[in-house]
C-alpha cells in the first residue's frame, strides 16, 4: 500500500506549515460533523421546550458512543501511523483493516447495552417521564445506526494516519450538509413525507451517516487501497488488533470519561429545573463549534507526533506539542470574547423563554473562558496517545473526572448554586490543565532517556 505523497513529510517538512496543512481541511469537515448534534438542536429547539429538554438529555450517551469511536480512531491512527513512520506500508494496512472490524464489533455491543438500559440511564440523570418518551423517540433510531458513524471514525482515522485531512474533511462535510438538508423535511414533513418530530431528526442522521460511509470505503478499499478487500488471517487479525486495542481502549475509555462527565453534570443541573437542563444542552453543542479548530488539531497532531515518534524524532514531538498548545490558548481567548459579547444574540436564535435565555447566556460568560485550558487538557491527551502512552491519558482522564472538573462544579453548585456550578468548572479545568502539562513534560524525559539508552536486545551487546 503506497502511502498518499505528502505521508512521509510528517518526519521531515516544518511543523507549523504541516499542522496548518493538516489541520485547515479538518476544521471544515469538523465543522460539519459537530453541526449534525448543533443543526439536530436548532430544528427541534422549534419543537418546544420540552423537545429541546428531552434532546440535552441524550447528549452524553450519544457522545459516549462518539467516544468510543474517537478512542478506537485513535488507536488505529497511532499504529498505523507508526509503521508509515517506519516505512512499513504492509504492516499499516494491515492494521487499518483489522480495526474498522473490531470498531464495529465493540460499538455494536455499546449500542445494545445502552438500548437495553437506555431508561435507567435516563431516569438517573434526571429525566422526567414526559421526557423520556420524546427522548426514545430520538434513542430508539440514532443507537443502532451509530455503529455507522463508529465505522466513518475509524476509516477518517486511516486517512489522517497517512496524512490526508483532506479526504477525511471532504466525507465529513457532506455527511454534515445532507443531514442539514433533511433535518426540516423529516423533523416537519414536506409533501407526502410526514412529520417524524424527535424521530426524524434521528432518521436525517443515519441517512447522512450511511451516504457517508458507503462513499468512505469505497475511497479506502478501491481507490487508495488503504483497507484490504480481503478478510484478513486468524494471525493479522489477533496480531493488529490487540496493538490497536492497547491504545484503543484506554483511549476510549478516557474519552468516555467526558460524557461521563456530561451525565453527572447534566443531573447536578437538573436539580435547578427543565429550563437550566435546555440551557445547559444548548451550550453543550454550542461548544463543539467554539472549540472547533482545538477539536480539529486533537485529530491531525496525533499522526504528527506519531510518525516522528515512529522515526525516533523526539525533538520534533516535542517542537510540535509546544506550538499547538501556544496557539489554542491564544485562538481560544479570542473566541472567549465572541461568545460573552455575543451571548444575547446566541441564546435568542435558540429560545424565546426567558429562563431559559438567561441561563445560556450565564454558560457563555464563564465556562468558554476555560476552553484554551481545556485544549490543553486534550492535546496532551491526544499526544500521549500517540506517544503509545494511552494509559497516563487514561489516568488524566480519570483524574479529570474524580477530582476536578465534576467535583469542582459539584461543591461550587453547592456554595454558590448555578452560577457557583459554572465557576466550579472553570477552575476544574484550570487545575487539570496545569497537571496535564507536567505529566506530558515527564513523559518526554523518559523517552529521550531510553532513546539516548540503547535496549542491549537492540544493539546486539
Amino acid at each position: 500500500m503506497p502511502p498518499p505523497n505528502h505521508s512521509r513529510s510528517l518526519v521531515d517538512s516544518p511543523i507549523p506549515q504541516t499542522l496548518i496543512r493538516m489541520t485547515t481541511p479538518m476544521i471544515v469537515g469538523m465543522a460539519m460533523l459537530f453541526s449534525f448534534s448543533l443543526v439536530d438542536t436548532l430544528f427541534i429547539s422549534y419543537l418546544g421546550t420540552d423537545a429541546l429538554t428531552a434532546i440535552s438529555f441524550t447528549f452524553p450517551v450519544t457522545f459516549m458512543v462518539t467516544s468510543l469511536a474517537i478512542g478506537l480512531g485513535i488507536g488505529t491512527s497511532a499504529v498505523v501511523a507508526k509503521y508509515l513512520g517506519r516505512s512499513d506500508p504492509e504492516r499499516a494496512r494491515q492494521a487499518s483493516t483489522v480495526t474498522n472490524y473490531v470498531a464495529v464489533m465493540l460499538s455494536v455491543v455499546l449500542s445494545l447495552a445502552c438500548l437495553g438500559l437506555m431508561d435507567r440511564i435516563f431516569l438517573a440523570m434526571g429525566a422526567s417521564a414526559q421526557n423520556l418518551e420524546l427522548i426514545r423517540q430520538y434513542m430508539i433510531i440514532w443507537l443502532p445506526g451509530s455503529s455507522i458513524m463508529v465505522a466513518i471514525m475509524t476509516g477518517n482515522s486511516v486517512l489522517r494516519a497517512c496524512g490526508d485531512t483532506r479526504t477525511a474533511s471532504f466525507i465529513m462535510a457532506g455527511g454534515g450538509f445532507i443531514n442539514a438538508v433533511l433535518d426540516p423535511i423529516l423533523i416537519f414533513g414536506l409533501g407526502p413525507i410526514p412529520a417524524l418530530g424527535m424521530a426524524g431528526a434521528a432518521v436525517a442522521t443515519v441517512i447522512a451517516w450511511s451516504l457517508s460511509c458507503g462513499y468512505l470505503f469505497f475511497i479506502l478499499a478501491f481507490r487508495l487501497d488503504l483497507v484490504s478487500r480481503v478478510i484478513p488471517t486468524r494471525q493479522i487479525m489477533l496480531s493488529s488488533s490487540r496493538e490497536m486495542l492497547s491504545i484503543g481502549i484506554p483511549a476510549a475509555g478516557a474519552n468516555m470519561m467526558t460524557p461521563l462527565a456530561a451525565g453527572v453534570m447534566t443531573a447536578i443541573v437538573a436539580s435547578y429545573g427543565d429550563a437550566a437542563v435546555a440551557a445547559f444542552g444548548v451550550g453543550s453543542r454550542i461548544e463543539p463549534i467554539a472549540t472547533l479548530i482545538l477539536l480539529a488539531m486533537s485529530s491531525t497532531l496525533p499522526p504528527l507526533i506519531s510518525q516522528n515518534y515512529g522515526a525516533g524524532r523526539l525533538d520534533r514531538v516535542s517542537e510540535a506539542y509546544a506550538i499547538a498548545i501556544r496557539f489554542i490558548l491564544t485562538w481560544q481567548l479570542l473566541v472567549y470574547g465572541v461568545l460573552a459579547l455575543g451571548a444575547g444574540f446566541i441564546a435568542g436564535i435558540f429560545t424565546d423563554d426567558a429562563e431559559v435565555a438567561g441561563t445560556i447566556r450565564l454558560y457563555l460568560w464563564i465556562l468558554p473562558l476555560g476552553y484554551g485550558l481545556q485544549g490543553i487538557i486534550i492535546l496532551t491527551n491526544s499526544s500521549l496517545n500517540a506517544l503509545h502512552r494511552p494509559l497516563e491519558a487514561l489516568y488524566l482522564s480519570a483524574a479529570r473526572f474524580f477530582i476536578f472538573y465534576v467535583p469542582m462544579a459539584w461543591l461550587g453548585s453547592r456554595l454558590m448554586g448555578l452560577n457557583g456550578f459554572f465557576i466550579g468548572a472553570l477552575l476544574g479545568n484550570c487545575l487539570m490543565a496545569a497537571l496535564s502539562v507536567r505529566v506530558f513534560r515527564k513523559v518526554m524525559s523518559g523517552e529521550q532517556s531510553r532513546q539516548a539508552t540503547p535496549d542491549p536486545a537492540e544493539t546486539g551487546a
